[in-house]
């Protein structure tokens, strides 16, 4: 479940009960790292270093973006899972939390070794390619990939993260062949892709925006359900000519279990104080990001609910981590 910018205000304004014992009062007394399990220049590493600024102008003591990546994302989030609960360290990660363990064994419980803290953002994923393809919709897209099969090749940002599925999901559906290329975050994929060593991508909105706008990459679709305001004239893959298809990428933030409600509920009220801003909610629409800033409650029955989905997607298109 998502809620409005305005619905998320609402919340800001309910009382806080903190728990005895949790010592929310003499929280935090250090800085807070925010772990991101991929590279810098990602869209989990962008909106993550704009929700750590943002929350650190409403705490008494500064948010820092910590990046440990590789594995998919598990040695970040191993590392956070495996953190004293003390309101210290938090994991700033994207739909890859609840798809990479139906892929690959990871040292972790997604579900039960962290306390949802809430969703950062929402981001459409967008359908691009190199210019040096000679494609300028997804029809003609479909047609060069039907006359060239396994010859296109399609970047993403990790294994099993949404860009990821949002290629097997493309594959499966079209009934085209592609081969999947993973890279260590869409900072090192993307210039790959502008130079032509592979071919097309589903990114975020968040971290092609700028190559979108300087001509350096060539969109064709959204891969939402609906059009997207920052890119009304995009249609999307399904009523492109791939019926059924539709996925999105969002971005959480997670504590280590055990960590005490008052400290969650604090950190969840300084992310969303932050980004209900104007700057920050500026800041947002520029990368093609939607606000959400929910309640812990709310975000974890979000969370069961995808983990749910995503496994049905796993098994019935039979993706493999490569």
């Amino acid at each position: 479940m998502r809620i409005t910018r305005r619905a998320a205000l609402g919340l800001l304004a309910a009382p806080m009960v903190f728990p005895p014992g949790a010592r929310a009062d003499d929280w935090p007394s250090r800085p807070i790292r925010f772990v991101v399990p991929y590279p810098p220049g990602g869209p989990t590493d962008i909106l993550g270093r704009v929700a750590a600024q943002r929350a650190g102008t409403r705490l008494p003591q500064p948010v820092v973006v910590e990046n440990r990546a590789g594995a998919g994302g598990s040695i970040g989030a191993e590392a956070v899972a495996r953190a004293a609960p003390d309101g210290a360290t938090f994991l700033v990660n994207a739909s890859a939390h609840v798809i990479v363990p139906h892929m690959i064994r990871v040292p972790y419980d997604a579900m039960a070794d962290f306390a949802p803290v809430t969703q950062i953002a929402s981001v459409p994923l967008i359908l691009v390619v190199t210019p040096s393809l000679p494609v300028r919709s997804v029809g003609e897209l479909l047609a060069y990939a039907r006359a060239n099969p396994g010859k296109l090749a399609y970047a993403s940002s990790s294994n099993g993260g949404a860009p990821h599925l949002a290629g097997e999901m493309f594959k499966l559906l079209a009934g085209v062949d592609l081969q999947h290329i993973p890279y260590r975050g869409s900072g090192q994929a993307l210039p790959d892709l502008v130079a032509g060593n592979v071919q097309l991508m589903f990114d975020s909105a968040a971290s092609s925006a700028d190559l979108l706008r300087e001509g350096r990459l060539r969109p064709l679709a959204v891969t939402t359900d609906a059009r997207i305001p920052a890119f009304p004239d995009l249609p999307t893959i399904a009523e492109a000519g791939v019926p059924g298809y539709a996925i999105s990428t969002w971005y959480g933030i997670w504590a280590p279990a055990q960590t005490p409600d008052a400290i969650v509920n604090r950190m969840q009220q300084a992310v969303a104080e932050g980004l209900a801003a104007p700057e920050a909610a500026e800041r947002l629409a520029a990368l093609g990001a939607i606000p959400v800033a929910e309640t812990p409650d709310r975000f974890g029955a979000f969370l069961r609910s995808e983990w749910t989905r995503y496994a049905a997607l796993v098994r019935d298109a039979r993706i493999k981590a490569d």
